[in-house]
């Protein structure tokens, strides 16, 4: 199943209409909380590594196999 693209403004007001803490969504994925507030606050380009994995599952980028279209 493929996941759209969404802003990071998006993924904020969706975490707040359900009631979901970034802090929480790490938890729940083993990501540092820091680490996803620099991705969805622009710090970090999350062009690789671990910074790239959560802008995949917060839906901010493409997952590797969606790139051709």
């Amino acid at each position: 199943m493929a996941k759209t693209q969404r802003t990071a403004a998006q993924i904020k007001a969706a975490f707040r209409s359900q009631g979901v803490t970034v802090a929480s969504w790490a938890a729940e994925r083993g990501y540092r909380p820091h680490a996803v507030y620099q991705v969805l606050n622009g710090f970090t380009k999350a062009t690789h590594g671990v910074a790239h994995q959560i802008a995949v599952d917060l839906g901010l980028k493409p997952a590797p196999d969606q790139h051709a279209a």
